[in-house]
């Protein structure tokens, strides 16, 4: 039976429809913490409202009472969270308490260039993360090879600002290569993306190397060795495949930590986006933007997990057989 047939036959949809059901609980989970987190501040939405416009001084009482009623922040809390949640099912966030502009128009205008930001970021990543963990299994000369692999520990180890800072003054100040802040073009992308690469592609090549390693010491690379393959096509075809599931994994932990590596190095590079974005809403204690903030990152999180394990069978037939395992069992009549 091919492996398209095996995935087709049973398993593989449930397989994706259970992670589906858990990333809509995880959407869910992540809204109602955020709800209850923001409720339970000391800040009061309408006061920031008013202190927005004004000193808040000789507002007329009636005014107060219909900006909480229209707010519904003058029911109980149950209420308040039904109906931000049935909002927030339709992707109605509300309006940002300061400015009175939506939510959802504020997320989309700052989100393509964190998005672009990112993209580039894993990229790199992936590309110099895994062209380093390669490099380091594949050489035979011991010196390069530990050199190499002290590589990964220091970029993990280095903080992402000094990272940017140093960018900043080599490639931007002195050498005047790139734009040191602004989202004009991509010559303004390549410093920040670099920045946000770094320790997430040493993280990649810290899990790929030891993964490697470990499957150059198994018995099916020693019989590839034995059926006379080169150590080239070994790595390839052999070691790098099963050496790079854990490295899924990462994947979709990392994705959090790139969205949160985002916030500094806009703030470091001056970039308009969902990092600079978070950084306002905090400081201005925006409710309604920072939930929406909350559940973006939450819903990125799941999609990228999502196909994460979309992929998981592909790359290893066994986790396909244990899933129709595992649904033959459910299935199964008591006599």
């Amino acid at each position: 039976m091919s492996r398209r047939s095996a995935l087709a036959n049973g398993g593989y949809g449930r397989y994706l429809a259970r992670r589906a059901v858990q990333g809509v609980f995880v959407l869910w989970a992540a809204f109602t913490l955020s709800f209850v987190v923001l409720y339970l501040m000391p800040s009061d939405p309408v006061s920031i409202m008013l202190n927005a416009t004004g000193d808040g001084v000789g507002v007329d009482p009636a005014a107060v009472a219909a900006l909480r009623a229209e707010h519904h922040l003058d029911s109980p809390l149950v209420v308040q969270y039904l109906f931000a949640l049935g909002d927030a099912v339709r992707g109605d966030f509300g309006t940002s308490i300061p400015t009175g502009e939506p939510v959802s128009r504020l997320i989309a205008e700052a989100l393509p260039q964190t998005l672009q930001l990112t993209a580039l970021s894993f990229v790199l990543a992936v590309v110099f993360g895994g062209g380093l963990a390669l490099l380091s299994t594949s050489t035979g000369w011991r010196p390069l090879r530990q050199a190499l692999l002290s590589l990964p520990p220091l970029g993990v180890s280095v903080p992402t600002f000094w990272v940017g800072l140093i960018l900043l003054q080599v490639f931007s100040f002195r050498a005047q290569l790139f734009p040191a802040t602004g989202n004009a073009g991509f010559p303004a992308l390549v410093l920040p993306a670099i920045t946000l690469a770094v320790p997430t592609g040493a993280v990649f090549a810290q899990v790929l190397a030891k993964n490697l390693a470990a499957a150059w010491r198994s018995p099916y690379v020693e019989t590839a060795r034995a059926k006379g393959l080169g150590r080239t096509r070994i790595q390839l075809r052999h070691a790098l495949r099963n050496g790079s599931i854990p490295v899924l994994t990462i994947i979709g932990i990392t994705v959090g930590q790139m969205l949160a590596g985002a916030v500094v190095v806009e703030t470091v590079f001056s970039r308009n986006g969902i990092g600079r974005l978070t950084e306002e809403s905090v400081a201005a204690q925006d409710i309604p933007v920072i939930q929406g903030l909350v559940v973006l990152s939450a819903l990125v999180f799941v999609l990228v997990n999502l196909v994460v394990d979309a992929i998981y069978p592909l790359v290893d037939p066994r986790i396909g057989r244990l899933e129709r395992r595992r649904v033959a069992r459910t299935e199964e009549v008591p006599a």
